[in-house]
Parts: structure tokens; sequence; C-alpha cells
């Protein structure tokens, strides 16, 4: 068996007197689809940071592609941010760039290619999201969910093993988020991209997760398949997947 992609062993993190995670368990395998849900401020965002060694735990491992990202040096974590792409809620592409020059930013910084190389792969992958018409176009041209195809293009431009995506369909209307949802899964399954998703939209999460994670209280509580999920035993969950306002969540919140 091969060995997992990503696994954090007992996370820790906190902020001065302020603990987000609590000694977080977490284990990713090659090719998953790994949809990691929780509330909003519960620090879904922040794993993805200490995955990208941009933030650092205060305690426990984070171990990406069997490296111990808080013992990587500058250039090693280079090395292997290299292999992973992160795809961000508001799609964080540069305004004063176009489509093309945006995806080929990755290309200048870490390869080698010419110029008619790296605009090969950027046709490519605008390809693969249905956006190869907006090449000379600026972001302000485009609709959110164009942007977020965009974003998503500008991740598989290095080909990463692991692609990390905060929120994908958060602010769009239910057709597009759908395309975005759709696309995630068929990317992922045709490129055999590792995928990890943070969301708190549990329709998207059910479209798109192989495996579900819920994250509460700083801990993960609960890692199923999405069947399990839409019938949950464990009551924060079940209050969680079915939106309703009475239960432990609450009631701890008013405590």
């Amino acid at each position: 068996m091969s060995a997992p992609i990503v696994q954090l062993n007992q996370v820790e993190l906190a902020f001065g007197n302020d603990a987000v995670l609590k000694g977080v368990d977490l284990q990713v395998e090659p090719g998953e689809r790994l949809v990691i849900m929780g509330q909003s401020g519960g620090g879904k965002s922040t794993l993805l940071r200490l995955m990208m060694g941009t933030l650092m735990p205060t305690g426990g491992e984070v171990i990406v592609k069997e490296q111990n990202v808080s013992q990587l040096n500058r250039r090693a974590l280079n090395d292997l941010r290299k292999e992973m792409a992160m795809v961000y809620q508001y799609s964080a592409l540069i305004s004063s760039m176009t489509v093309r020059e945006n995806l080929a930013l990755p290309l200048e910084e870490w390869t080698d290619l010419s110029r008619d190389e790296m605009n090969a792969v950027v046709e490519d992958k605008l390809e693969r999201v249905g956006m190869r018409k907006t090449l000379d176009k600026l972001p302000a041209e485009l609709s959110g969910g164009m942007r977020k195809r965009v974003g998503l293009a500008r991740a598989l431009v290095l080909e990463p093993a692991l692609i990390l995506f905060d929120e994908p369909s958060a602010g769009l209307d239910p057709i597009s988020s759908t395309v975005i949802d759709e696309l995630i899964v068929s990317l992922s399954e045709e490129l055999g991209t590792t995928c990890i998703i943070v969301t708190h939209e549990m329709d998207s999460a059910f479209r798109i997760a192989t495996r579900m994670a819920m994250l509460y209280n700083g801990e993960i509580i609960e890692t199923a398949e999405p069947e399990a999920f839409r019938h949950p035993k464990h009551p924060v969950v079940r209050q969680f997947v079915e939106g309703r306002t009475e239960g432990p969540m609450t009631e701890n919140a008013d405590a």
C-alpha cells in the first residue's frame, strides 16, 4: 500500500491563549477527495495553511508526501510546494495581469519552459476548465464563476499531486456552484489528483467527496464515506448536516 499523501498527527495550533486546533488526527490517501466540514471560523482553512507550510503547528506533526513540514528548510519546503496547489476562496488572481499572465506566473517561477511551451500549458489547462476564450481578459472582466474556473486552471499548471480548495463554491449561484463541483470531480479522476476541500456547503460536499471529515471544537470528531454522513450517528455531525438550530452545537455556544 502507498503511504498517505497527508498525515496529521495530534496537530495543535494556538494564537496566544486561543487554541484553534487541539490535537487533530487525519490521514488522506492518494486519489481521495476529502471534504472537511465545520463551522465558520472553526479552523478548516487553517488546516490547509498548515499543509502548505504557510503556518506551523504549535504541537504535533504535519506530514505531506512523507515529509514533516515543520522540519523542512526553505528550499525543501519550496520543492514540496511545487507538488501542491491551493485554490483560494476568492480566486486570488492578480488584477493587473491577464488570465494568460496569471497562469504563466508559476511556470515562470518554477520551470525552465520556453514561452511557447508555457503558452501551450496555459491553453491546455484553460481548455480543461472551459475557459480558453478568456486568455487575454483581465480578472475584472470575468464573472465570479469564471474566476473560480480560472483559479482552478492555474492550480493545474504545475500538475500537482495534491490540490487544496478553500470554499470553492462560496458566493456562487447554484448552477455555477455545481459546475465547479463537477470540474473538481472530473479533473481529479482524470488526472489522479488528490483533493482536500474545505466547505460548509452541504450540497457541494456530497457532490464532491469520496470521504468526509467533521472538524469541531478543534478536533476531527468523525470521518466516514458520504453515505454514512447522510445518516450520521454523532449528534454534532447530525445537527450540522441537517442544519438544525437545536442540538449540541448551539447548546455549547450558549453555555
